[in-house]
């Protein structure tokens, strides 16, 4: 089939790449100049910086998706285990002086050995909690991430019921409450809960199934690819060209066009789309299938008629977005050891810090997550100096203006990227680091509904609470256009590089009628991928790519 899709981020690429597998004839639209979506890149003073996910997690989606391209993770990546995974720095009670940094290791026997040593019983605790984030992680993987929810009797599952007792209660109670339960350290508490900002909620909103997470980054699983996560997007980009999808930037797609069909449901078929390019001429592109693999709600609301929206505004007015941000990209001259490639900074009260962001006020002070990829990868700054990723979740609000380079963005915008330079200096003891800052740029809450079309200016899309979460969750099909899906972090299966991947397997397995809760099995090496994989290895230890 002819398919359009629409949005060049990482779902809108892996499902070119995998739909042109399988043999449709695919074309992608994307709106910049590159693709990336909120996975971009800036180059700036021989600084690159991401601006967007730098947390490799969940390796096995990864692997999963280059096998379903014949290829490998090990082909295409250069990964890199961090360790630390990550250290963080907290406040310390008011009054009090702030504990001494807290590092998050490789090896899961030292973060045993760590909160043992922090609470005396919480390694034994932490080793029952890993248990069944395993359980938990390993059942999401084989039953609830692959699947589009088209067959209720396959969740029915004798592995997911035997489970069933121990399943409902993680979806009624909070990821809060259920650390608390196990947990009395609040560092501790806050190493478990944090997982839930990835996932675009709070510890107190999200719900305890997604202590899961901790299966990941407390068990090794925290990698970096060298290159940056926009190498990633580049692999990626390239291998869907290889398998014949067609890639066009700077193309601003209008409408989804359809026609209708005299029923009830569907009421409309896909046609194909309207999109603008970069001199402003208007085009059309006939297609059987279109994917919206962008932001859902500018999908749904913009680029359809009301009749045949499946999610209208009404809906999304009762939907609650994930935390938007403020990024600060600094180069900074000399080194700085104090910070690993990963970096938390809680503020101690971070109930009031949460309750700031999803009520709409910014948190003052903020808790921080930096990331130092200099510290792994040469190549991402010049030689002394480094590279600084600071991200300040604040609410998802467009109003708090855009950022801009040296201080030029908007004064809310710019205020709260000093705020938290400043933070970083003092608690990481770089008293100096304003000064030795030779590259600067922020982005704000409205680059991200200017640029990417985001939803309230969002930098992750709707957030994983119970109701908006699997099969509660934006589904991946229109309810009104036959031949119209959806991939991404506004749907099923939701928020993050891995669940991205996943969507576009999803599309996959509807346009094959697929209704399996699991990955979709991975074809045999033919003999020319073998050679393929022979020949990439003979080139990578002489320093040739064949790619």
């Amino acid at each position: 089939m002819r398919v359009a899709i629409v949005g060049g981020g990482i779902a809108g690429l892996a499902t070119a790449a995998l739909l042109a597998r399988d043999g449709h004839d695919v074309d992608l639209f994307e709106q910049q100049q590159g693709v990336g979506g909120r996975a971009g890149s800036r180059s700036v003073g021989g600084f690159r910086f991401d601006t967007g996910p730098s947390w490799y997690l969940m390796p096995e989606v990864f692997d999963h998706f280059f096998q379903l391209l014949g290829t490998s993770s090990e082909e295409q990546l250069d990964l890199r285990v961090l360790d630390p995974a990550y250290r963080v720095f907290y406040e310390g009670a008011p009054g009090a002086a702030a504990p001494a940094p807290l590092d998050v290791r490789a090896d899961t026997d030292a973060n045993l050995a760590t909160f043992e040593q922090t609470e005396t019983g919480a390694g034994r605790a932490l080793t029952a909690y890993l248990g069944s984030a395993r359980e938990a992680y390993d059942l999401a993987l084989r039953h609830f991430l692959y699947t589009n929810f088209t067959s209720p009797l396959a969740l029915a599952s004798p592995a997911v019921l035997r489970r069933l007792p121990r399943l409902l209660p993680l979806l009624t109670r909070s990821l809060e409450d259920f650390v608390a339960r196990r947990f009395a350290d609040v560092r501790l508490r806050q190493v478990l809960g944090y997982p839930a900002v990835f996932l675009g909620s709070s510890p107190d909103r999200a719900p305890s199934l997604y202590h899961l997470m901790s299966a990941l980054d407390l068990t090794g699983g925290v990698m970096y690819p060298q290159g940056g996560f926009s190498h990633l997007i580049a692999t990626i980009a390239r291998l869907a060209g290889d398998q014949g999808a067609r890639i066009h930037t700077g193309a601003t797609v209008t409408a989804v066009t359809t026609a209708d069909t005299a029923r009830r449901r569907p009421r409309a078929r896909a046609t194909g789309l309207r999109w603008r390019d970069a001199d402003g001429t208007e085009h059309t592109h006939a297609a059987d299938v279109v994917v919206g693999a962008g932001d859902l709600h500018h999908l749904e609301t913009r680029l359809l008629p009301r009749h045949l929206r499946t999610y209208p505004q009404e809906y999304w007015d009762r939907r609650e977005s994930g935390p938007g941000a403020v990024l600060v990209l600094l180069g900074v001259r000399g080194g700085l050891p104090q910070l690993p490639h990963h970096s938390l900074f809680f503020t101690h009260d971070w109930h009031a810090n949460f309750d700031a962001i999803f009520e709409g006020r910014v948190p003052n002070p903020a808790s921080v997550y930096v990331c130092r990829p200099s510290a792994t990868d040469p190549g991402v700054a010049p030689a002394d100096h480094e590279n600084l990723f600071v991200l300040v979740p604040v609410p998802a609000d467009p109003g708090l203006g855009r950022g801009g380079a040296d201080g030029s963005g908007s004064p809310q915008v710019e205020a709260i990227a000093d705020a938290a330079v400043a933070q970083v200096a003092r608690w990481a003891d770089a008293p100096d680091l304003t000064e030795r800052v030779v590259v600067r740029h922020t982005i704000g809450p409205g680059d991200f509904a200017e640029d990417l079309s985001a939803w309230r200016g969002g930098m992750l899309g709707p957030g994983h609470t119970l109701r908006q979460s699997a099969m509660f969750r934006a589904r991946n099909r229109s309810s009104h256009v036959e031949g119209l899906y959806y991939a991404g972090s506004s749907t099923i299966p939701g928020i993050g590089l891995p669940m991205c991947l996943i969507s576009a397997e999803l599309v996959l397995k509807h346009l094959r009628g697929d209704t399996s809760t699991g990955p979709s099995p991975v074809p045999r090496p033919t003999a020319e991928v073998d050679h393929r994989r022979r020949r990439t290895r003979r080139s990578s230890q002489t320093g040739w790519s064949a790619s």
